[in-house]
């Protein structure tokens, strides 16, 4: 045993990052098939926004063509930047970056303000300057993260992406004739069969390559029936590179600034949680001074960013879910998956490729990726204890909280616009909730009574009857270690790692 310790001690003190989940390597063709899987999970999402924010601004076909090319080249390098990291940049965690929702309606605004596609350029350029230089405060917040707070985040991570993967299996465009139609819910619903069938009787690795399997699988059938178009992948270039500010300078004013700030407020509290989410769900710790260079490489993406003619970037909370049902922890897939992203912005053919994988597809395989978020979220929940404490009302609350967002979209219309661009969100609005009642409830005490009132009642311990017969009588458990009838100590394993002898 001393042997083996020393031999540990001797690889880790080569490589002090050697025994992190998340630096394992894989072979190189599963490393990109892996990333590829990111790559097509999170397609969908990186090119929505410059469809909207290039559609509002009056755009050509050709000129929105050009503003997906640079997000999905930015998107890559921002997601090299995130995974590899340099010095005081990246989290070294297995994050793909993109374009941020969060900003659509603002720079909307903006656009319609007069300021146009430059006066967005100009604000996220000034706003991501801005947050690079508050993110120590951001940074500092890890201890009020509790399993208590992070389950109820990443559960409500899970949940608010639901109906992101509800529209696209109905065909992600609400004005279209077929949008809901059975043969869209059809199609969704075989790609999630295949999903779900490649997962019980495949090999190890069919069943991490699931998604990326169904997905293509998916599309052959939807191309059999006629419910995908690959006609327009010959039209236009083969190779482009993102022309700097192809639409003119940018311009600043402090209007569009200041509405911009508020955006990147709710980037930095989103991505916080899905830094912390990613940590727990691939078991590597997590510190303030990894979610400091996570956040300070998304706000300087962010502020290069409109050099190549793209937004805010950030963590996608889709992709965490595809960690958490692979079971692929490598941060390098994650990088060959951003490495895909710039070929795909510096090849725009290959784009339109993927740009033809039919939206019911990623809708069937979204269902479950989204449902394993919030189930990783109610796995850490678990783990919280609730008897005598006020957990249970943090809990209720924050998730409450941050489904009316998504229950009612309308909520916050008539509320002023800072207010309804945080709360928006239903990730951000249950953070802020749980981060100020665990701060309310359990780091300031004073006035809470012994026993809180009926939302502690029903969550007395429960010890299972199967547990129990294992232990012989004699047994106790002390000092946090289980001690047998003759004094020896009882070995405790996980259930994961007992299935394994």
């Amino acid at each position: 045993m001393n042997i083996r310790k020393k031999a540990a001690a001797a690889v880790a003190a080569k490589d002090p990052q050697a025994r992190r989940p998340e630096d394992q390597r894989l072979p190189v063709a599963s490393t990109f098939a892996y990333g590829f899987q990111h790559v097509l999970t999170m397609y969908g999402g990186i090119i929505a926004p410059p469809l909207i924010i290039g559609a509002a601004a009056g755009m050509s076909s050709q000129d929105i063509g050009l503003l997906i090319a640079a997000c999905l080249f930015v998107g890559g390098l921002a997601t090299i930047l995130q995974t590899i990291g340099v010095p005081f940049f990246g989290s070294q965690l297995p994050l793909v970056q993109g374009v941020s929702f969060a900003g659509v309606s603002t720079m909307v605004a903006i656009v319609h303000g007069g300021g146009g596609i430059q006066a967005v350029f100009g604000s996220v350029i000034a706003a991501s300057l801005i947050g690079l230089l508050i993110t120590p405060l951001f940074s500092k917040i890890i201890r009020f993260f509790p399993p208590v707070v992070t389950g109820t985040v990443i559960t409500t991570i899970g949940l608010t992406l639901m109906p992101v993967a509800a529209n696209w299996a109905m065909g992600g465009n609400s004005k279209a004739e077929n949008y809901g139609s059975m043969a869209n819910i059809g199609l969704a619903a075989a790609t999630m069969a295949i999903v779900l069938l490649l997962s019980k009787v495949g090999s190890a690795a069919i069943s991490r390559l699931s998604i990326l399997l169904a997905m293509v699988l998916g599309t052959l059938i939807a191309f059999a029936f006629g419910m995908a178009d690959f006609s327009k992948v010959g039209q236009g270039e083969i190779v482009a590179f993102p022309t700097p500010f192809a639409f003119g300078p940018p311009v600043f004013e402090i209007a569009a600034i200041i509405s911009m700030l508020i955006v990147i407020l709710v980037t930095l509290t989103e991505t916080s949680a899905d830094i912390i989410a990613v940590g727990e769900i691939v078991g590597t710790k997590v510190d303030s001074k990894r979610i400091g260079d996570g956040l300070r490489a998304d706000m300087l993406s962010s502020a290069i960013s409109p050099l190549f003619n793209s937004f805010t970037q950030s963590a996608f909370a889709q992709n965490v879910g595809l960690v958490a049902i692979t079971g692929v922890k490598s941060r390098f897939v994650v990088s060959a998956g951003g490495l895909i992203l710039v070929i795909l912005g510096l090849l725009p053919v290959l784009g339109r490729v993927v740009a033809a994988v039919p939206t019911p597809v990623l809708g069937g395989a979204g269902v479950v990726l989204f449902g394993t978020v919030a189930a990783s979220g109610i796995r850490t929940l678990s783990k919280v204890e609730y008897k005598n404490n006020m957990n249970l009302i943090i809990v209720a609350a924050s998730i409450g909280f941050g489904m009316i967002p998504i229950a009612a979209p309308s909520f916050y219309d008539h509320f002023p616009s800072w207010f309804g661009t945080i709360f928006h969100s239903g990730i951000s609005s249950a953070a802020v909730m749980a981060i100020l009642l665990n701060l309310l409830f359990n780091h300031l005490k004073a006035g809470n009574s012994e026993n809180q009132s009926v939302f502690v009642a029903g969550t007395e311990r429960v010890v299972r009857e199967e547990d129990l017969k294992c232990l012989a009588d004699g047994d106790r458990y002390e000092g946090g270690k289980l001690i047998d009838c003759d004094g020896k100590e009882v070995r405790v394993e996980s259930s994961e790692k007992a299935s394994e002898h």
